[in-house]
C-alpha cells in the first residue's frame, strides 16, 4: 500500500464535560485547568476546570502499523478518513512480521512494505508476554515468508482469487488459520474473524471520523453524556 496519501491530518481530539453534555475540540485548542478566558460553545459562558474536571485526549484509533509487530492490518489507500463503515473505498489487509514489515497480497503478487502503512487499523494476533511469545519472532517470520511463497498467492492467481473474494483478505486469514492449526486450534471463519475483531476497530474509526470531520468544520462536537 506504498503511497498512502493522508484524507486527514490527524490532530488530537480533547474531551470535556460542561453543560451537562460531552464536548469534543481539537487539542491545538487545548483548555487549561485555570481560567483561559475560553468560552462554552454552548452556553458561552468561561469554562474554568478542576484537576479531576481537566479535559482527557481521545484516543485515536490509528496507528502506524509498522510498530505493530505479528498484527492483521486495515488500511487505505486513500487515507484514514476512508477507513469508516460509511465509505465505499475498497479496504486493504496486511500482516506484520516482527520487524514491523507488512505482507500483503496485490495483483503484483505478495508484497513486502516497510512503509506506506503508517495510517491504519490494527489487530495485534499475539499478546506480548504469552505462551506463544515465540512465535512473535523468527519462527513467525519464517512462517509468514514460507506461506507468502506458496503459488496460491502468485500475481497470476489474483483475479482468480478476487473472484472468490479472497485477495487480499483470503492472504492474510489463510496465514492466521494455518498458525492456529498448527498449534492443534480450529480454523477461524471470515465472518467470524471480521464480527470479533475487524468491524470493532471499524466502528471505533467511524465514530472518531465522524467528530473529527464535526470538529473540522464546526470548530467543535457536542454530544449527550
Amino acid at each position: 500500500m506504498t503511497g498512502q496519501r493522508p484524507g486527514m491530518s490527524l490532530s488530537s481530539i480533547r474531551q470535556f464535560n460542561h453543560c451537562g453534555r460531552n464536548i469534543y475540540s481539537f487539542d491545538k485548542n487545548r483548555l487549561q485547568t485555570e481560567n483561559t478566558g475560553r468560552k462554552c460553545p454552548i452556553c458561552q459562558e468561561q469554562m474554568r476546570f478542576s484537576l479531576l474536571e481537566a479535559p482527557v485526549i481521545v484516543p485515536c484509533p490509528f496507528s502506524n502499523g509498522h510498530k505493530v509487530r505479528c498484527a492483521f492490518l486495515i488500511g487505505s489507500s486513500l487515507g484514514p478518513a476512508f477507513l469508516s463503515e460509511w465509505q465505499d473505498s475498497e479496504l486493504h489487509v496486511g500482516v506484520t512480521n516482527s520487524q514491523g514489515v507488512v505482507y500483503s497480497y496485490t495483483s503484483s503478487g505478495v508484497q513486502r512494505e516497510e512503509q506506506g502503512w503508517e495510517q491504519c487499523l490494527c489487530v495485534p494476533l499475539v499478546a506480548p508476554g504469552t505462551s506463544r511469545g515465540s512465535l512473535a519472532g523468527t519462527l513467525w517470520d519464517s512462517e509468514l515468508e514460507q506461506f507468502s511463497r506458496f503459488p496460491t498467492w502468485s500475481r497470476h492467481r489474483f483475479e482468480e482469487e478476487r473472484e472468490f473474494g479472497s485477495c487480499c483478505y483470503g492472504f492474510a486469514l489463510s496465514f492466521l488459520n494455518q498458525l492456529r492449526r498448527a498449534e492443534g486450534r480450529e480454523s477461524v471463519t471470515r465472518d467470524d474473524f471480521t464480527q470479533q475483531h475487524v468491524l470493532p476497530h471499524v466502528k471505533t474509526a467511524s465514530k472518531y471520523i465522524t467528530v473529527y470531520h464535526e470538529i473540522h468544520q464546526h470548530g467543535f462536537y457536542v454530544a449527550d453524556l
